[in-house]
């Protein structure tokens, strides 16, 4: 059994959380309508989401497929202010992950190995210390605010002056932070961490550039604890038909680095740890359209799935024009 919140649109276009245990079937939570909102007051009962939800009523029964189809179903988490959301990740925390990194950064290295082969190792040393231990930190980058947040179902925005536009499937954490600066994980989503590999390949010191992008999570928040082999499949369809699919492995089973020493090396820093901000931390993936060559174009759909998450998160590619960039003097 795999307990899952979704936020999403009601028939009067009211908002409202429903929670699912199996299948593609929820109930209505009475009076919840932000999953942000329950992870406060579940912080502030000493309590868990999951035992917060037996204080909520259940309404009537939600067919999160058909809310899906009708893009009712929103991101599973917000917050009321888009300025106090993190977007950040951390990269080359798969195994297997370095190939595709390595192939685009090798050749502006004269030594053995790349920059990025060389932090890949470092994780399989290091990345899954003993219990109460550091292990060795990770790659990490910056991708924008809760602006950067795209919708299941909605346009995946990709801004002219990109070089490419490419998924990323892999799992998100979420985060909220306590009062007294604890973050406490809500849970677990899909998502699509979309990134210019084009710009990246350039220049490695071009990550950062290359990860300033949109970002989709969702439909569902998985509570509780991941599990450690996750399966999934990743594809791209072009009006209608697959034009690329793969399998995608995550979980920590298939990782170099634990998640919580993911989690220590992110919240490490008291930036990140004011009361209130929430944070989607992407965990990495392995594979990537990208790397067989493929270039999406406006109107091809990435979809990703992966059990035990019951729906796919799906977006199609559109690209839009940046508005102007001129300074003005003051």
């Amino acid at each position: 059994m795999s307990l899952r919140l979704v936020q999403l649109l009601g028939n009067d276009g009211e908002r409202i959380v429903a929670a699912a245990t199996t299948g593609t079937t929820a109930r209505r939570l009475e009076g919840a309508t932000s999953v942000y909102s329950m992870a406060n007051a579940a912080i502030s009962a000493n309590t868990t989401l999951a035992g917060l939800l037996d204080s909520f009523e259940l309404g009537e029964e939600i067919d999160l497929v058909g809310a899906l189809q009708r893009k009712r179903i929103l991101s599973p988490v917000d917050h009321p202010d888009t300025a106090r959301v993190f977007l950040t990740g951390t990269g080359l925390t798969h195994l297997g992950s370095a190939d595709a990194r390595d192939r685009m950064h090798a050749k502006a290295h004269s030594a053995d190995a790349s920059d990025s082969m060389k932090m890949f190792r470092m994780g399989l040393e290091g990345g899954k210390p003993a219990q109460g231990q550091v292990g060795v930190q990770p790659e990490w980058f910056y991708k924008g605010d809760g602006r950067s947040i795209v919708a299941p179902e909605s346009p995946l925005w990709s801004p002219e002056f990109a070089a490419d536009a490419g998924e990323e499937p892999e799992l998100a954490g979420i985060y909220i932070i306590a009062t007294d600066g604890t973050p406490c994980r809500l849970g677990f989503t899909l998502a699509n961490e979309f990134s210019d590999h084009v710009t990246e390949r350039t220049n490695y010191l071009y990550l950062a550039h290359s990860k300033l992008r949109a970002a989709s999570i969702g439909p569902e928040l998985l509570l509780g604890e991941l599990p450690a082999d996750i399966r999934g499949t990743a594809r791209i369809t072009r009006a209608g038909q697959p034009i690329w699919e793969k399998p995608f492995l995550t979980g920590e089973a298939n990782m170099s680095h634990y998640v919580r020493n993911l989690e220590h090396h992110h919240f490490k820093y008291d930036l990140f740890r004011r009361p209130g901000d929430l944070h989607v931390h992407f965990f990495g993936t392995a594979t990537l359209s990208f790397a067989d060559g493929i270039k999406a174009r406006d109107g091809d759909v990435f979809e990703i799935e992966a059990q035990p998450f019951q729906l796919p998160l799906r977006n199609p590619l559109k690209t839009v024009a940046p508005p102007p960039t001129g300074v003005r003097i003051l």
